[in-house]
């Protein structure tokens, strides 16, 4: 494992407050905050997506960074089939034998059966579980998901976090920003909990909900934090 990742004295704009932590293996990850508070920004800084405007994120010195995935609320599918888009991503990678490990994806996320439907075809749930694939085919070691139920249905938010909780068994470090307090107690182990841009506060999940150590956080918990 290639973690720990390290953001030192990061800040974007007038959106992120300059912070400092680190995120290391193990346990799942969830960054918790209204609506606007900067999870998806910090999300994306810790991806590699967007460049910090002050300080630096730094993997573990010895190695240039981890194999890693994203997933977004709205996934982006290509005009080709279910099992095309997972090839496709494989063969940017250089990855070797794709479309064997295409297939194999697609079953672990149940979507064996639709492997040559046209992707952008997909119901939600699918075409979410479908990214997922993508993400799984590549083994990554830290999955960041940007809220990836957010616009789903209860089933099929089950399905996804069904396969979420796949990832983390198979030894993937889980990188998850959410709103959704159910969400953070059922696949998280530690909440980082962000408020307008800052990290308030950092905690164990059962921690973070019986004994909120901010009074930000505990207005989110009880519902009576703004939305922005």
């Amino acid at each position: 494992m290639i973690l720990p990742l390290r953001l030192q004295a990061v800040a974007f704009r007038d959106i992120i407050q300059p912070l400092s932590l680190g995120i290391e293996p193990g346990p799942s990850t969830i960054i918790l905050g209204a609506n606007g508070a900067g999870k998806s920004v910090l999300m994306r800084l810790m991806h590699g997506l967007l460049a910090p405007t002050q300080g630096k994120i730094v993997w573990n010195a010895d190695h240039p960074g981890p194999r890693q995935a994203m997933v977004f609320q709205r996934p982006v599918m290509l005009r080709r089939s279910a099992l095309a888009n997972v090839v496709y991503a494989l063969n940017v990678a250089r990855v070797e034998k794709a479309e064997r490990l295409a297939l194999d994806a697609l079953k672990e996320v149940g979507l064996a059966h639709l492997a040559h439907r046209p992707a952008r075809v997909l119901s939600g749930g699918e075409q979410q579980r479908l990214a997922l694939a993508r993400a799984w085919a590549l083994h990554p070691e830290v999955l960041f998901l940007d809220e990836p139920t957010a616009s789903l249905d209860p089933s099929a938010t089950r399905e996804v976090e069904a396969i979420i909780r796949a990832f983390d068994a198979s030894g993937t470090k889980i990188v998850m920003a959410t709103h959704n307090l159910g969400q953070a107690r059922r696949l998280g182990d530690e909440v980082l909990f962000i408020h307008q841009g800052r990290l308030v506060e950092r905690a164990p999940v059962d921690r973070f909900f019986a004994q909120p150590a901010s009074a930000e956080a505990a207005a989110f918990i009880k519902g009576e934090l703004p939305w922005v």
